[in-house]
């Protein structure tokens, strides 16, 4: 089967809405140890939940794979209106970023910030008159989408710097759950 062009030996696909979900969900399965090729998984990145519907059909359907997702709460509807039912899809709440910035904490994120040689370039954001009055989840939130592709390299990143045990339960369920 074809998934976004390229040939994949899948049973199983997992629909997300970007490619920084896909990259948290590559991390998280290094980390339960989860060899998502050998097991007949792929992780799609659909370019955004409005586009479920159109992936949920070409990829489910009759004879096709087997559909799990992971979406931000404020997305759920669109998954709900493809078909997928809320056994197989996975919820951050708000959204990922929030659920990854909750395990880590604020300190251990910075650490991580610093590790990437970023923390400096996170400082001088914090200083923007934008952001003064910002929570400083709200600042790192805004900050991993600021430049093309930090949201993704952070989503590998941070997912990468839990333990299996602290992974948020979005992250181990799309990866661990079983059709």
């Amino acid at each position: 089967m074809t998934v976004a062009g390229q040939w994949v030996d899948a049973s199983t696909a997992i629909l997300v809405e970007g490619a920084s979900d896909r990259a948290a969900v590559l991390a998280a399965a290094r980390i339960l140890g989860v060899d998502l090729d050998a097991s007949g998984v792929t992780v799609v990145p659909m370019g955004g939940a409005m586009s479920v519907r159109r992936f949920a059909a070409e990829l489910g359907g009759e004879g096709g794979l087997r559909l799990r997702g992971l979406c931000d709460a404020a997305e759920l509807r669109f998954f709900q209106r493809a078909g997928l039912g809320d056994d197989v899809v996975f919820v951050c709440r708000p959204d990922l970023e929030a659920e990854l910035l909750r395990a880590l904490g604020h300190r251990r994120t910075e650490d991580v910030l610093e590790q990437e040689g970023d923390l400096r370039l996170f400082r001088m954001f914090q200083q923007q008159p934008a952001q003064r009055l910002r929570s400083l989840d709200q600042q790192l939130h805004r900050f991993f989408g600021t430049t093309s592709g930090r949201k993704e390299h952070y989503g590998a990143v941070l997912t990468s710097a839990l333990a299996a045990d602290e992974l948020p339960a979005p992250l181990r369920g799309v990866v661990g759950a079983r059709q």
